[in-house]
């Protein structure tokens, strides 16, 4: 059996070298580096794709969400609920505002519980922040409720759902403004840092494009203090080359979660994310596989002896695990789940075969 990493960075180029060489020479001859036609290009084909009026690129998702934040008015005094089960990222857009993060608990699909949401609303509360993670759509419908009832703006995390879809509509169409990545490793991945915000409000896209450049309008005048946080053209032109066959990566990854299912669903000892055939009311991209894992410390070595690569995300910690963060909140469903969770190899250059041998080994660990 040959090695497995969790991602392989390497075979991510290699797999279309010569375009992508032919894209860095023909940007470099037009002397195409900020701000040109393949990033105007990509940006329309990204709105388009996601049924919103504005696609703004951006240099990460990180800076997305602060600017997405900023462009709403959000700032000191105001708090911001977001679920634990996320990146720092996510909490610290909010923070970098002035603004409070507020950390709630997890429900059975792992993303935020909408009645978390609704017990840890105060006076100060000003925005919800979906984070829909692994490639899955957050149950919006109960959120959306809670947002009205209240009177609080959403800002979504789509870092990890671009494509995934809850009720026909896409993640990151749902709120006020939504960030996306394209972190190598996502789905849609660069050759580094680079993102998007989406929204439908106008006011917030041209706020979010002063942002993003200085805070300069298309005149060259300073209207606002802003950062510099463009999306290089080179890597606007290199999402926009795979972004012609996201259909097609996006089915490879359904195949490798019905694999999983498969070969793995009967096992007592796992918990898996729902199948792409059970999905009801979502359509699943799986950016990630997680899954839940008895002995999960064990498998994981057992499976690195044999060459395949697993990881649990963000250290193996939750945002409200982080000491130095200062928060107080008891979360018992995101503390179970991170003394279980993992993820296993889900890319475009894991095969079909790849993932059965990786089933195949679970199961012989499981004495299955």
């Amino acid at each position: 059996m040959h090695a497995i990493p969790f991602f392989n960075y390497k075979g991510a180029f290699s797999a279309h070298e010569q375009a992508y060489l032919d894209l860095l020479s023909d940007i470099i001859r037009r002397g195409a580096f900020i701000q040109q036609r393949d990033l105007v290009e990509f940006e329309q084909h990204l709105a388009a794709y996601m049924g919103v009026k504005h696609a703004i690129g951006v240099g990460n998702a990180t800076d997305g969400l602060i600017m997405a934040f900023r462009a709403v008015g959000l700032g000191a005094g105001d708090e911001v609920i977001f679920p634990s089960h996320t990146m720092v990222a996510s909490p610290a857009s909010a923070a970098h505002c002035g603004a409070t993060p507020v950390p709630v608990d997890i429900g059975p699909d792992h993303l935020i519980d909408p009645a978390a949401i609704e017990a840890a609303i105060t006076p100060r509360t000003r925005a919800i922040l979906p984070v829909h993670l692994n490639g899955r759509t957050c149950n919006m419908d109960p959120i959306l409720d809670v947002a009205r009832r209240h009177g609080l703006l959403i800002i979504e995390d789509a870092a990890q759902a671009l494509g995934s879809t809850y009720n026909g509509r896409m993640a990151g169409s749902f709120g006020k403004a939504a960030a996306i990545s394209f972190y190598p490793a996502k789905i849609l991945g660069c050759f580094g840092d680079g993102g998007a915000v989406v929204t439908n409000d106008d006011d917030v896209a041209r706020t979010v494009r002063l942002l993003r450049d200085h805070g300069r309008n298309d005149d060259g005048e300073v209207e606002t203090w802003g950062l510099n946080s463009r999306l290089d053209n080179f890597q606007a032109a290199v999402l926009e080359f795979q972004f012609k066959n996201y259909a097609d990566i996006i089915s490879h990854r359904r195949a490798l979660a019905a694999v999983y299912e498969s070969e793995l669903g009967q096992l007592a000892q796992l918990a898996l994310p729902p199948a792409p055939h059970d999905d009801g009311p979502h359509f699943d991209v799986y950016q990630n596989y997680e899954l839940e894992a008895d002995d999960r410390d064990g498998l994981r070595a057992f499976l690195k002896d044999r060459g395949i690569g697993t990881l649990i995300q963000w250290g193996g910690k939750a945002v409200h695990q982080f000491a130095g963060l200062g928060f107080t909140q008891t979360l018992p469903e995101t503390d179970r789940f991170f003394q279980r969770c993992m993820m296993l190899p889900m890319n475009m250059m894991v095969t079909l075969d790849d993932a059965r041998a990786i089933a195949s080994c679970i199961r012989e660990y499981y004495g299955a």
